[in-house]
C-alpha cells in the first residue's frame, strides 16, 4: 500500500505462544544508565528465559570492556530466535496499542514503520519526519557498529502526531472489539500493563493513511500553524527515540550505498518501527528530563554558572533553603509568573533556586546546555547523566561530588509549532512519562534481506 506521507505497513515479527511476555519485553535502552542496578536485577528476573534483554544493549554497560563480545552475542542470538521460531512473523499490519500506566493513565498508540527516506535529524530540517531535539553525531557510531549486523530492530521510538481532532488513532481505540488481541500482559518492574490488537484488516489501515494524510495537507498545515509556505510539513516528530532513529537512518543510508536503485524501493533497511502516539492523548505526559553533573565541587560550578549567564545579559541570581519542601514551595511559585526564567538545584549541602530575570535563551534547558557544554570542555573528568524524575535525581544530587538541576516541563500542545519555527530543542528536553512509562521492546522486525 504506497502513499506519500512516509507511513510503511510492516510485517512485525512476535514472540511465540508460550513465550513469558513480562519477562520477554524490557524498557528502552536508553534508561537507567547511572543504575546498573536495576539492569542487574532485570537479568536476575529473566533468568534463562527468552527475552529481548539479550538482543538489545542496555547504555549503561556501553563502556564496558566486553562490548564487542556482546554485540556479536546480540547477533547470534538474534539469528538464533528467529531460526528456532521464538520470534514468528505476522501478516502485514500495524498493532493498535493500550498502555496502562501506573496512575490509571491509559496511553493509546499505533505501532507501524516510518519511510527513512522521509526523515532528517539534521538541523533546519523540513522533513516530513524530524527530530524534536539536537542529535549528538558522537553517539551515533557506537549504535550503528550494533545495528549494522543485526538481523532485526526492536523499536522504543515514539513518533507524535499532531492531531488535536483525534482522527488517527482513537477511532481505532472506538472498534477495538472489532480486532484480535495478540497481548495482553503486565511488564517487569512497575511498567504497568500493555494491550496489543492486530490491524491487518484494509479499511481499517486505509482509514489511517487518509487521516494521516490529512493531517499532512499543506493547505490545513499552514493554517493550522499559521506559518508561510518555505515551512516543510511537519507530520511525525520523534519524541523518544532520537538517537535511535538516527541510527536507523545512518545504517540505511550505508546500505543504499551497496544497492540498485530496485533495490532501495523495497529493501526492509528502508524503514524503521514506531509507535505512533497523538500528542493530544489525555494520558500522554511529556516530563522534564533533568540534569547531573559528576566529579564537581558544586558550590565553584555554581559561582561559575552565575556568571556565565550573567556575562550573557541574563541577571542571575540564585538563593539556597533549609529543606527541599521549601525550596519546592519557592520553586511552585516562581513558576506560575511570567517574565523570567526559573530551574532548581540541589547539592550535598543545600537545596536552591536559580532565577533568570533577563532570559536569553527560549527555554530554561537551553541556558543550562549552554554552560555546560562549555563547561565540561575544560574538565574532562566532569560526567553528565540525564535523569527522569526528582527523586532519582534529589538522591544522585545530594551525594559528595555531585549537582542535580530540576529543569521545568514544556508544554506538549506548543512542541510542534516550536520545531516548526525553531528547529530542534536541546538535547533531552522532554520525556514521554517518568522512566518506568518509556516504551518497552516487544514487537520486532527484520531489517536484513
Amino acid at each position: 500500500m504506497k502513499n506519500n506521507i512516509g507511513v510503511h505497513i510492516p510485517s512485525i515479527l512476535m514472540p511465540a505462544d508460550g513465550i513469558d511476555l513480562s519477562k520477554w519485553a524490557v524498557i528502552a535502552c536508553d534508561q537507567y544508565t547511572s543504575q546498573p542496578a536495576y539492569w542487574e536485577n532485570v537479568k536476575k528476573y529473566i533468568g534463562k528465559s527468552p527475552s529481548t534483554f539479550n538482543i538489545i544493549f542496555p547504555e549503561a554497560f556501553l563502556e564496558d570492556d566486553d562490548a564487542q563480545d556482546r554485540i556479536k552475542r546480540i547477533n547470534n542470538t538474534m539469528k538464533e530466535y528467529i531460526e528456532g521460531n521464538i520470534l514468528i512473523p505476522q501478516e502485514p499490519g500495524f498493532i493498535y496499542t493500550e498502555r496502562e500506566l501506573s496512575d490509571n493513565r491509559t496511553r493509546k498508540g499505533l505501532v507501524m514503520a516510518i519511510d527513512l527516506e522521509e526523515y532528517d535529524y539534521t538541523k533546519g530540517s523540513q522533513s516530513l519526519v524530524r527530530a524534536t531535539e539536537d542529535t549528538i553525531i558522537e553517539r551515533l557510531p557506537a549504535r550503528v557498529k550494533i545495528r549494522e549486523n543485526a538481523y532485526v530492530e526492536l523499536p522504543h521510538i515514539i513518533a507524535l502526531i499532531d492531531d488535536p481532532d483525534k482522527t488517527v488513532i482513537e477511532p481505532v481505540s472506538q472498534e477495538v472489539d472489532k480486532l484480535k488481541k495478540i497481548y495482553d500482559f503486565d511488564l517487569m518492574m512497575g511498567g504497568g500493563n500493555i494491550k496489543g490488537y492486530k490491524i491487518d484488516d484494509r479499511e481499517m489501515l486505509n482509514n489511517i493513511i487518509n487521516a494521516l494524510s490529512e493531517l499532512a495537507n499543506p493547505e490545513i498545515f499552514k493554517k493550522k500553524y499559521n506559518i508561510s509556505s518555505d515551512k516543510g510539513i511537519l507530520l511525525f516528530a520523534v519524541g523518544d527515540g532520537n538517537h535511535s532513529l538516527a541510527t536507523a537512518k545512518v545504517h540505511w543510508e550505508n546500505i543504499k550505498k551497496t544497492l540498485s536503485k530496485e533495490e532501495i524501493e523495497d529493501h526492509p533497511a528502508r524503514y524503521a518501527l514506531v509507535e505512533v502516539i497523538n500528542l493530544h492523548d489525555d494520558d500522554l505526559k511529556m516530563e522534564p528530563i533533568h540534569r547531573v553533573v559528576f566529579n564537581v565541587d558544586s558550590k565553584k560550578m555554581l559561582k561559575d554558572l552565575l556568571d556565565y549567564l550573567n556575562a550573557k545579559g541574563c541577571e542571575a541570581e540564585f538563593r539556597c533553603f533549609d529543606t527541599k519542601e521549601e525550596m519546592n514551595e519557592e520553586y511552585g511559585r516562581l513558576g506560575s509568573e511570567k517574565g523570567f526564567q526559573t530551574f532548581a538545584f540541589v547539592t550535598p549541602i543545600s537545596h536552591g533556586v536559580i532565577y533568570i530575570k533577563h532570559p536569553r535563551y527560549s527555554l530554561e534547558v537551553a541556558a543550562l546546555d549552554a554552560f555546560l557544554n562549555e563547561y565540561i570542555k575544560d574538565n574532562a573528568n566532569i560526567k553528565i547523566d540525564y535523569i527522569h524524575g526528582g527523586d532519582v535525581l534529589d538522591s544522585l544530587g545530594s551525594k559528595e561530588g555531585n549537582i542535580g538541576f530540576f529543569l521545568p516541563p514544556i508544554d506538549k500542545y506548543d512542541l510542534f509549532k516550536i520545531i516548526i519555527e525553531e528547529g530542534v530543542l536541546p538535547r533531552k528536553t522532554f520525556s514521554i512519562g517518568e522512566a518506568n512509562e518509556k516504551r518497552y521492546y516487544l514487537e520486532c522486525r527484520c531489517i536484513r534481506k
